[in-house]
């Protein structure tokens, strides 16, 4: 009886590392293909807030003025209604637990991971759309790094800030 209760014991204890094991190798894979489908699609939308956000940021520095015209002049599925984000809604797709690929430094070159929703592939700060417009040549970018914004100034010389676009009514 105490041989039966012992295999039985040892049986459960493999198959219990079987399901651990099984579930550990499915998560990686699971959001390497979410990255993968994301960037396949060229957009994902968030289901909390039903905004469409583009795969990828800009890619490339561009001035505050620059990232407006960006989105406006953005085709991406089909849909030519883009715009640059605002700052809420920066904020509201940044997730501390997440670890999205992209790139950073001064040439968006050496990579990195970002806090952002959606795996989206960020490669620097994101500039912050305001409907009031810039005030004495300074506005907002997004840190998916550290969840926060900061104000920088707008014009030419800042111009290694991205452009993330977004469509949908403004939040």
């Amino acid at each position: 009886m105490r041989k039966t209760v012992g295999s039985r014991a040892m049986i459960g204890i493999v198959m219990m590392s079987v399901v651990v094991s099984a579930a550990v190798a499915q998560s990686a894979p699971q959001g390497q293909e979410a990255t993968q489908e994301t960037q396949a699609r060229g957009f994902w939308t968030d289901p909390s807030t039903k905004l469409t956000w583009a795969a990828k940021d800009s890619g490339k520095g561009l001035s505050y003025k620059g990232a407006v015209k960006y989105c406006r002049g953005l085709r991406l599925a089909g849909f030519s209604d883009w715009r640059l984000a605002t700052l809420a809604e920066l904020q509201s797709i940044y997730d501390k637990t997440a670890n999205a690929p992209g790139l950073s430094g001064p040439h968006g070159k050496d990579p990195d991971t970002w806090h952002v929703k959606g795996n989206l592939f960020l490669t620097d700060y994101e500039w912050a759309y305001d409907p009031s417009g810039t005030v004495g040549n300074r506005q907002k970018v997004f840190n998916f790094n550290e969840g926060r914004s900061n104000i920088e100034s707008s014009g030419f010389w800042s111009s290694s800030r991205r452009a993330l676009c977004v469509r949908g009514p403004e939040k």
